[in-house]
């Protein structure tokens, strides 16, 4: 079902939940054993995350071989896996960078024959390490068009038929701006764009403040962005990762919590630090009336079940 959908018809907030595919190489029973810990709060979707493809160069005797690599593959076969052993809607992330248009039309179409509803869009970070195609996409708004397109029946490659597919398609909200843009007024106007061209849905960058939250949504109805907003969060249950989360997503740490976990003494105390801050950042969202809450489990779900205890029959 749609997520839109999904958060018009229920009559409480919905819950979901988001996984990272695991490295190349490993086994897919390790995704497995973190849901199957966390369906018994009966989510209504399971994110699962894309990531780039990059540059790699392998020594073969005497020669140097240029490969394009991805250190995560699998995103739809886990989306299809997952939907298939729980029964759950899957919304996978499609991504520009690492991918040219004719790539991602293909992956659509793979996720059309699944029954696949719901797609989640995001630009991607580059670094050095990515393959640049000239088909590649600056923007996420490009690809949020060309999906909609599809949903037309409007190809990017020559079709003698239109199927139409029926996409739901949902985009990133950064409470804190995203980190390339100058400052959130801007950012919003990017958003906003995409709104226009056919996204219906928002989930947003983890964040540790609600007034983050809480702002970001009062100016995105100032600028006539009536989509739903689902609030997303990470549990942060160790000192190293709190202090490392700046460095790669460019948020804000409150005071308060910073020193709560220079206090903790020993592991479980600043385990415990980061379950409480997380429940209090979710009583203090469902006040707020917010439409449901997506938790970034990162792979690991001790620290989200211990979290979701304190909320049962409240999704």
């Amino acid at each position: 079902m749609k997520i839109v959908d999904v958060i018009k018809q229920r009559d409480k907030p919905i819950l979901s939940f988001e996984i990272i595919p695991p490295k190349r190489g490993d086994n897919i029973q390790d995704i497995f054993k973190v849901v199957d810990s966390l369906m018994e709060f009966s989510p209504s979707f399971i994110n699962v995350t894309k990531h780039a493809n990059e540059v790699e160069y392998l020594e073969t005797g005497a020669k140097v071989v240029k490969l394009i690599v991805n250190k995560r593959p699998g995103t739809v076969g886990i989306s299809a896996a997952l939907k298939n052993r729980y029964k759950v809607d899957v919304v996978p992330h499609l991504l520009c960078v690492g991918f040219n248009k004719y790539q991602l039309e293909d992956i659509l179409i793979d996720l059309n024959y699944l029954g696949i509803e719901n797609v989640f869009i995001i630009r991607g970070d580059r670094n050095k390490y990515n393959f640049e195609d000239p088909n590649e996409y600056k923007y996420a708004s490009f690809l949020v068009k060309q999906i909609s397109d599809l949903n037309k029946g409007i190809y990017v490659s020559p079709t003698k038929n239109n199927h139409f597919t029926d996409f739901c398609i949902g985009v990133a909200g950064y409470p804190e701006k995203h980190f390339e843009s100058p400052n959130l007024e801007k950012d919003l106007e990017y958003l906003k764009l995409k709104i226009d061209l056919g996204a219906e849905f928002i989930i947003t960058q983890m964040f540790f403040d609600v007034a983050y939250y809480k702002n970001f949504v009062d100016k995105i109805r100032k600028l006539g962005i009536d989509a739903p907003v689902i609030p997303g969060l990470k549990p942060v249950v160790s000192k190293k990762s709190l202090y490392n989360i700046p460095k790669s997503f460019f948020i804000n740490i409150p005071k308060e919590l910073v020193e709560e976990f220079d206090d903790a003494k020993t592991p479980r105390d600043e385990f415990n630090v980061g379950v409480k801050h997380t429940i209090n950042m979710i009583e203090e969202l469902l006040v707020e009336g917010v439409p449901g809450i997506h938790i970034f489990t990162m792979g690991k779900g001790e620290a989200v079940k211990s979290v979701l205890k304190e909320f049962q029959n409240v999704f």
